[in-house]
């Protein structure tokens, strides 16, 4: 009974290890600027996004401004919300990219990295994805 227990114990353990060695939250609540525009800086990287949880307004035009660090691994946003307003699919560079859109309903979105090699974990597998949430 000791064995299971301990088991269950290392068996929990190994799994809340794997779920936070996927990143921690970044979360960045936008704001409406005097010109009516929700804007949100986003930088792409080493299998991660910064912020990786956005929250929105829904109804409000928001304006995504892109980067990637590093130089060598390519890397891109992809969102697939047709029923919200909300798609998208760009790659990722060293100077800003800009898209914009006008969420339509409310919900949590994810987003992630579209990339993969051969016989290797997709970026997203490996963690770079987020959701963009929208609310009222």
């Amino acid at each position: 009974m000791k064995r299971i227990a301990a088991l269950s114990i290392v068996m929990a353990l190994s799994i809340f290890s794997f779920a936070y060695a996927k990143g921690e939250e970044k979360v960045f609540r936008a704001t409406t600027d005097a010109d009516g525009i929700q804007r949100v800086e986003v930088t792409g990287g080493s299998y991660y996004y910064n912020p990786n949880r956005i929250i929105v307004k829904v109804n409000v035009p928001v304006e995504l401004k892109l980067k990637k660090e590093g130089k060598m691994v390519p890397h891109d946003i992809v969102m697939k919300a047709p029923e919200a307003g909300m798609e998208f699919d760009t790659a990722l560079s060293g100077d800003f990219k800009t898209v914009t859109f006008t969420p339509k309903k409310t919900g949590v979105f994810p987003f992630y990295c579209s990339k993969k090699l051969p016989f290797i974990a997709s970026h997203k597998d490996k963690g770079m994805e987020g959701v963009l949430e929208v609310v009222q």
